[in-house]
């Protein structure tokens, strides 16, 4: 089987109207986390480059939103089982690019896989509604394409997070121009452009442009973009969500989350610790649902503690390429240098680390932190490093109101022996998911994903939920005849 990705042929290009050198002949180069060796060259797109594309894509757009709905359908279908033919150089690229560790990658992708399969269903599904209409006149709504949708997605899950709005777009008849991060410009961004250039999609449908911030301003205030799908920081989210509202085009922020895993004392301590271990340090911490606060009754605290305590020293941290290991390497320096500044923080402030805390090159060992009180960075701070801060309460009250004591609602957990106590709770949470004896890191592609404050606008990814971001509504009356 050939490779899916040259990046040897494709060095220092973009994909838009096929394969050309990016306007200012900016290239990256990418890096293996775990190793700082370079993996491959990629073109980096500027604000000329976002306009040309915005301006094939409002050319290719009504020739691909008129296509039959099956036709569109085949192709995100096609595109799925490109990927699931090549399955193992996709992971390897999530592995090394991203610092992945193989279970994670092959979870990403099988996700993805989903994703498209989902959004394949779109198309062939009712696009609108009979309305009541008047003698001699019918009335219906229908929901019509945006036009051109723009797609800034992120480096920590990139494949899934691109795919996750791309895909929907393209079914509901929309050009998409992508923007991925350029710390994983190839799983992010070159393997969804060669997934559908080799599954058929009309040349001018989708472009990818790995950019930094240059491109991605350029493409939410792009005229030709109608509107813009973010994922990441609430920080920058802010500044797209400001700049989209002034040009009155519709946004998708998904951000960032300081979430809740709350231990209540009738709890299973056992199974609590390991999901509050999975929950805390999969993917290094660096997942927006991954769990930044251990929230735990007293009278067991001391108990929950020590088991997190165990399941964090018996994961092991190194290269996930080379290694069989649980955790890999922080995605850069940059954000290996916040988790330690928080760490550091908190510690001054009072806090005790019981592991970890001392990082080992590009690594970051699995870290719980116990005393955290609530104005301690490591309570207040979005973390995305691998850090259990753990807080004690004395009662159910308590921990609502901790759990609560944040600017983000993206999703909460509860540890518990009785469903029906972990409803009550889950009843007074601010989040926009919840999830009863599990843990916080949970998704599918059927689900209404996304949070509450500072964690989103409330626009929702996951299957028919699409419809609502992608498309509009248009209403269209007709007689039968022509009164004056």
């Amino acid at each position: 089987m050939t490779s899916l990705v040259d990046t040897v042929g494709l060095a220092g290009t973009v994909f838009s109207d096929g394969w050309r050198p990016a306007s200012g002949a900016a290239v990256v180069e990418v890096l293996e986390p775990a190793t700082g060796k370079a993996l491959a060259q990629v073109g980096v797109a500027d604000a000329a480059d976002v306009a040309r594309a915005a301006a094939g894509a409002a050319r290719a757009q009504p020739t691909w939103g008129a296509l039959p709905a099956a036709a569109r359908a085949a192709v995100l279908r096609r595109a799925a089982a490109v990927l699931e033919d090549h399955r193992a150089e996709v992971a390897q690229w999530l592995i090394r690019e991203g610092g992945a560790v193989r279970a994670k990658a092959e979870t990403e992708i099988a996700d993805t896989v989903e994703e498209l399969l989902q959004a394949a269903a779109l198309p062939t599904q009712p696009h609108g509604q009979v309305l009541p209409g008047a003698p001699g006149r019918s009335s219906e709504a229908r929901r019509v394409p945006l036009g051109v949708v723009g797609v800034i997605s992120p480096w920590n899950v990139p494949l899934l997070l691109a795919l996750r709005s791309v895909a929907p777009a393209l079914a509901l008849g929309n050009a998409v121009i992508l923007k991925p991060d350029v710390r994983t410009p190839v799983s992010g961004g070159l393997v969804v452009a060669r997934l559908f250039e080799e599954a058929g999609l009309p040349e001018g449908v989708l472009h990818v442009l790995p950019g930094d911030a240059v491109a991605g301003g350029a493409l939410t205030a792009e005229p030709k973009v109608a509107m813009v799908s973010f994922t990441g920081s609430t920080a920058v989210g802010r500044e797209v969500g400001g700049v989209a509202g002034r040009a009155l085009k519709r946004v998708s922020l998904e951000l960032g989350g300081n979430n809740a895993l709350i231990v209540l004392d009738d709890a299973g301590l056992a199974a609590a610790a390991v999901a509050g271990a999975f929950a805390s340090f999969f993917h290094q911490g660096q997942i927006c649902m991954a769990a930044g606060r251990h929230i735990v009754h007293a009278s067991v605290a001391e108990e929950y503690v020590r088991r997190l305590v165990e399941e964090a020293r018996r994961l092991t941290v190194g290269d996930p390429w080379t290694d069989g290991v649980d955790l890999g390497p922080m995605i850069d320096a940059g954000q290996l240098r916040r988790t330690q500044r928080i760490v550091r923080d908190s510690v001054a402030a009072g806090a005790e680390p019981r592991c970890g805390a001392e990082p080992d090159g590009p690594f970051y060992p699995p870290t719980v932190l116990t005393g955290v009180t609530r104005r301690m960075p490591a309570f207040t701070e979005e973390i995305f490093g691998p850090v259990a801060p753990v807080v004690v309460v004395r009662d159910d009250d308590e921990a609502v109101a901790v759990a609560n004591d944040t600017e983000y609602g993206l999703v909460a957990a509860v540890r518990t022996g009785s469903v029906e106590r972990g409803r009550r709770l889950a009843d007074r949470l601010r989040t926009g998911m919840i999830h009863i004896n599990d843990q916080t890191v949970n998704h599918q592609a059927v689900v209404p994903f996304g949070g509450f404050g500072a964690s989103g606008n409330g626009a929702r990814h996951g299957a028919q939920f699409a419809w609502d971001s992608y498309t509009q509504w248009q209403w269209i009356t007709a007689r039968s005849d022509e009164p004056a």
